[in-house]
């Protein structure tokens, strides 16, 4: 079923999902949140550009867009909002569990997954190191935090209400305590990559290597259910114009790309193994139109 999202735009594109639904957004241009491998882009006729600078051109169109949406002032320069320190003693008796928690949301995956959330009209809560940047990129869209995660006060209230985490690098899981209450952890890792890498790029990743390991091994143990994405080399290509390999060993050469990696961690919400279970995915020739189908059926290859 198509959503549209209105549009304040001057100059007006168009995109599609690689999934069966396509989701055409009409977006409007403006500067996008800044990463490390992003300038600042505006739209153009004249140039494609890739869905989620798109959507990023959308929730960001200007105050007028975040008034019209009524979204809250800004926050003060050091971050901190006021209503924090209440929410710590709300009680937790009988809550509801139904937001989506994205760890390390400012890093460029993270912000990918976060977008496809943001259509799929998630609750969106976000693990950030600047929530001040996080709340002008994306307004009421998401609640950002920003924190220590190894404090277990501060993980306490990041977890408040959340049913599902999804990680989209390396470092998170094996460095935090109890996720008490979470019902499904989804882990997109590049350990695959990092094993098949030699000479200089197997000293220079080392330590991520290591980072994958522990947090595979720490989600295994934690008997919360799980699924865990072993990507190929992850590329700046645009996602939804190729297929995919989902087989044993297809990832140590393959690459996947980025908008496609953070698309198959949102459709993994859909199914929830009892247990848990882990598959490769790189870019190739099979062709998805029922993704929770494709996940069903690798999870239950996985227990075989």
């Amino acid at each position: 079923m198509a959503t549209a999202l209105p549009s304040t735009a001057f100059c007006q594109t168009s995109f599609s999902f690689p999934s069966q639904n396509s989701c055409k957004v009409k977006i409007s241009p403006s500067l996008i949140f800044p990463t490390k491998n992003h300038d600042h882009i505006r739209c153009s006729a004249k140039k494609k550009i890739s869905f989620v600078d798109q959507i990023l051109d959308y929730i960001e169109g200007g105050p007028k867009l975040r008034k019209w949406y009524g979204a809250p002032d800004l926050l003060p320069k050091d971050g901190s909002d006021d209503e924090d320190e209440d929410e710590d003693e709300l009680p937790e008796k009988n809550e509801v569990r139904d937001a989506v928690l994205v760890t390390d949301g400012d890093s460029e995956i993270g912000q990918m997954i976060i977008l496809s959330l943001i259509v799929k009209k998630a609750r969106v809560k976000a693990l950030v190191k600047d929530k001040r940047t996080a709340m002008e990129a994306f307004g009421t869209y998401v609640e950002s935090m920003a924190g220590d995660a190894s404090n277990q006060p501060f993980l306490k209230k990041a977890l408040r209400g959340v049913r599902a985490i999804i990680c989209p690098n390396e470092g998170f899981l094996s460095n935090i305590g109890n996720l008490q209450g979470v019902k499904h952890v989804i882990f997109l890792s590049q350990l695959s990559v990092y094993r098949g890498s030699g000479g200089i790029q197997a000293l220079m990743k080392n330590n991520a290597k290591k980072l994958a390991e522990q947090d595979e091994s720490t989600l295994v143990a934690s008997g919360i259910p799980y699924t865990i994405i072993r990507v190929g080399m992850l590329q700046n290509t645009p996602g939804g114009t190729q297929g995919f390999s989902f087989e044993k060993g297809s990832t140590e050469k393959g690459s996947l790309s980025k908008e496609d990696a953070a698309f198959i961690c949102v459709e993994a919400l859909g199914v929830v193994p009892q247990v848990g279970f882990t598959f490769e995915a790189a870019n190739g020739e099979e062709k998805i139109s029922d993704w929770k189908e494709c996940l069903t059926r690798l999870m239950e290859k996985s227990e075989q």
